[in-house]
């Protein structure tokens, strides 16, 4: 099942909605924009059983996505998690899982544009299979990793590189790079756990107005997901809504005024946005 948070028009409320054979089945009736928080409440089967009941009621092309979580109090996203991207960037592969945050105010929707701030000139993308979690999770091994997972989305994690170089020169920080506002588009939709069978033999793929920058597959993440949920779990809380942005992988490249990029995780979605430089 496809779960997702859209808007019929920019002043209309958020409403939950499952894609069902390309339309869209309204579940505002169901008392929650909190696709997660649903799925908790029914349960997987009993919320499959109600969307088949239902009549698809709208056109994807004719409503406005909201991300597909409703409530989110960390990104957690992972660095170098690829070798041919560490090797891109001229940068070891690390020993242990490199974790840094963006704020839940950098989130934004599949055709929503995103939006460089005046004090950058320098915008790339990076296609990211995102893990979303369905229950409180702290300390919870590898082993039994699917149980703090709801489902999947797909994650552009949007990056400054001229700020980001220029912290990593002096040592310092670099998480502003990441956290600005609309520099994590999700999206379109949660895809359930039973929609990815197997999230570590999924392509990833980032097309640039139609030129595809970015090919791998999961199966080539140094760190899997059993060990990014023990790792990240390990003393740290993990919220339902809270995303996974488990690495990107390499063809990294500079974005211009206009473009539009098609970020695709197999089985999961292809989200799409407008790239937006702010003049200073």
């Amino acid at each position: 099942m496809f779960l997702g948070r859209i808007r019929r028009s920019a002043s209309a409320p958020v409403e939950l909605v499952a894609l069902r054979g390309g339309a869209l089945v309204s579940l505002a009736d169901l008392g929650t924009d909190d696709p997660v928080a649903l799925l908790n409440s029914y349960g997987l089967d009993r919320l499959t059983e109600e969307v088949s009941r239902r009549r698809p009621v709208l056109d994807e092309a004719d409503v406005l996505f909201e991300p597909p979580v409703a409530t989110c109090t960390k990104i957690c996203c992972l660095a170098l998690n690829y070798v041919a991207h560490a090797e891109e960037s001229g940068m070891q592969v690390p020993p242990e899982p490199v974790l840094f945050f963006k704020p839940p105010s950098a989130l934004t929707g599949h055709n929503q544009p995103v939006v460089a701030p005046a004090r950058t000139g320098h915008l790339e993308h990076e296609v990211e299979l995102a893990v979303v979690i369905g229950k409180v999770t702290r300390d919870l091994p590898a082993e039994r990793w699917s149980e703090a997972v709801a489902g999947y989305t797909v994650l552009n994690d949007m990056t400054a590189r001229d700020l980001q170089l220029a912290n990593i020169a002096r040592n310092v920080p670099w998480d502003q790079s990441k956290g600005f506002d609309t520099f994590a588009p999700a999206g379109p939709y949660l895809a359930t756990v039973d929609e990815v069978p197997d999230p570590q033999s999924l392509d990833l793929t980032l097309e640039v107005d139609g030129e595809v920058r970015q090919r791998a597959n999961t199966k080539q993440m140094v760190f899997g997901i059993p060990r990014l949920i023990e790792d990240l779990s390990d003393g740290m809380t993990l919220m339902p809504g809270d995303l996974i942005a488990t690495g990107t992988v390499a063809g990294i490249a500079p974005l211009k005024d206009g473009d539009t990029m098609r970020a695709t995780v197999a089985g999961v979605g292809t989200l799409v946005n407008t790239v937006k430089f702010r003049s200073a």
